[in-house]
């Protein structure tokens, strides 16, 4: 390597070199710099603007307004300060989506050098978008790219009309807003921080798209596939074929169930979507947690869990449930029906079977159906079978059919301590726990509460149960019954109380090859704090009267006397003996 003396005459005009090789860097960067910066005040980038709304305004048949345009040639893109799409005047005068800003990538040479703008992507800074449904089930949205009523009026093409091209590699919403509402109803669904991604995006073919969002009343969504091509007649109908994923939905928030009669419970989906020819399919699991379903009850302390199926016809908004499957614990049941979707509401008819499930693991997910268990008590054993119908919109549903469980024991609850008088007559001995024989009932269950209805029972230590009643929107229990005590006391009082009674209920008969006493009574409280009372009215008091009062016995010795209070002989059953 040669090295020169630092101050001699070659090592100075090396020095001046380098310094002016520098400058003359430096020199070319400034100019590149300032060519840069004075560019995009140089091209007329507004000529560009008329062009854009009416390819925009023809591709989406709407007509498109954009704000002033602006140029970076270090991002390139072009940059517009407002973008509004009109909706379909069949629904609203008001914008189908505003945007805060919109971006649009171009590139950059063909701009400078022939002013031919090429458009690679486009971005959506802050949109609100408003889907609105008809009452025909047509969506707002389902005209755009199709054809219109009227035409659009767009601005003529400029002399750079020939010029532009779009092919949209990327396209973005930031932050969007996503307003669900019904032509005609004042309710609104809010998604908030809508963020959307798609690729290669063409009106030829299918391209991949992600989206995400929060739903109303918290909880996420999430969807990634592929859409397209876009049907030129229904955008509502584009092909789209995609895996999707929730997580806790608020069914109260959503108006899935109405919310204003306090109903409510959290939602988790897993599944797949692919619609296709008009037709949609829906394939995946469903977890329900803390569930209400009936006023007066309370959440669900157990989750359950739905594998399900579904057909839906876009066209007709009619769809069909597959037979799919609802497990709680150990205990599963099929469920399978149709659904309309015509307005703003879900209509249902559905058939709910679900046979010998464990009663035990069912016990903690009744409160939400308004099934509550005397406090202190617990199912330790059983097995229900239920048949039901369930029909109406989602949010009002009505529930009817049978309901029957056999071989149970419920652990914690004595009956004999809840009606003595009648314990000590059949020598009743349920000690801490009830075995229940069998029980079946038909049940009518709405928002406001549950009705019982042909209810009986056989409970082994007493006899048999029949009745009827309802449980109301604050749990509180009505109902009337009729038991059939069987054993000690009871058959040698069978032939004249038992008859007496008989008659008080219209000529009802005792069952059993042995007789029995008929007894009425109430069922009043709470589920989880029960009253058992006398069934005693005026009718029954003078039915005792006649058939129990009797003449003062002459003689001494004599056990008979008049009975001057027959009423109190059936309130007497249920006072508790003095000690």
């Amino acid at each position: 390597m040669l090295a020169f003396p630092r101050g001699s005459a070659v090592s100075r005009f090396l020095e001046v070199a380098m310094k002016g090789k520098l400058r003359v860097i430096a020199i070319v960067v400034g100019l590149v710099l300032a060519v840069l910066i004075a560019l995009p005040f140089l091209i007329p980038v507004n000529q560009f603007r008329p062009i854009i709304e009416d390819r925009l305004s023809g591709a989406l048949a709407r007509k498109v307004q954009v704000g002033a345009l602006s140029l970076s040639l270090l991002r390139g893109s072009l940059s517009a300060e407002n973008l509004s799409i009109a909706d379909d005047p069949k629904f609203s005068a008001s914008p189908f989506l505003t945007a805060k800003e919109l971006r649009v990538r171009v590139e950059v040479l063909p701009l400078v050098l022939s002013r031919a703008l090429k458009i690679t992507g486009l971005t959506l800074e802050q949109p609100e978008v408003t889907l609105i449904k008809g009452a025909s089930g047509r969506w707002n949205f389902s005209s755009i790219g199709g054809s219109s009523d009227k035409p659009v009026k767009t601005a003529s093409a400029g002399p750079a009309d020939s010029a532009i091209t779009a092919t949209v590699d990327k396209l973005q919403i930031n932050k969007g807003r996503l307003t669900l509402a019904t032509a005609g109803s004042k309710g609104r669904s809010v998604y908030d921080k809508v963020q959307v991604e798609a690729t290669d995006v063409s009106f030829a073919s299918a391209f991949p798209v992600e989206v995400s969002a929060e739903l109303p009343g918290g909880g996420s969504f999430a969807l990634r596939g592929r859409v397209g091509p876009p049907d030129k007649d229904d955008a509502s109908l584009t092909p789209l074929a995609a895996k999707i994923s929730i997580r806790g939905f608020d069914l109260a928030s959503s108006g899935v169930i109405d919310a204003s009669a306090g109903l409510g419970g959290k939602m988790d989906l897993d599944g797949t979507l692919a619609s296709q020819h008009g037709e949609e399919r829906t394939k995946g699991s469903i977890k329900l947690d803390k569930l209400l379903l009936v006023a007066g009850g309370s959440p669900s302390g157990v989750p359950a869990g739905v594998d399900f199926s579904t057909r839906y016809d876009l066209r007709r908004n009619a769809g069909v449930l597959n037979p799919s499957t609802i497990r709680v614990g150990a205990a599963s049941a099929r469920l399978a029906g149709t659904y309309l979707t015509p307005a703003d509401v879900t209509v249902v008819n559905l058939k709910f079977d679900g046979q010998n499930m464990p009663a035990r693991d069912l016990q903690s997910f009744l409160p939400a159906l308004g099934v509550k268990r005397p406090k202190g008590a617990s199912l330790a054993a059983g097995a229900l079978s239920v048949n039901l119908n369930i029909a109406g919109p989602t949010h009002r549903l009505v529930v009817t059919g049978d309901v029957g469980l056999s071989d149970a024991k419920l652990a914690g609850f004595n009956l004999g301590s809840k009606m003595p008088a009648i314990g000590s007559l059949a020598n009743l001995k349920t000690g801490s726990d009830l075995a229940i024989q069998m029980v079946t009932t038909n049940i009518h269950m709405a928002p406001d509460g549950l009705r019982a209805e042909n209810f009986k029972a056989v409970v082994p230590a007493l006899g048999d149960l029949v009745g009827a009643g309802t449980v109301d929107s604050k749990n509180n229990l009505d109902f009337k019954m009729v038991a059939t005590v069987t054993g000690g006391v009871a058959g040698a009082l069978g032939g004249t109380v038992s008859n007496v009674v008989g008659s008080l209920l219209g000529g009802q008969k005792t069952s059993g090859s042995g007789g029995g006493m008929q007894i009425p009574f109430l069922i009043q409280g709470t589920g989880s704090d029960p009253k058992f009372l006398p069934d005693v009215g005026g009718v029954a008091a003078g039915l005792l009267k006649s058939r129990l009062g009797v003449k003062k016995s002459e003689g001494p010795g004599t056990s008979e006397q008049q009975t001057s209070d027959p009423a109190g002989v059936l309130r007497g059953l249920f006072k508790k003996k003095k000690t």
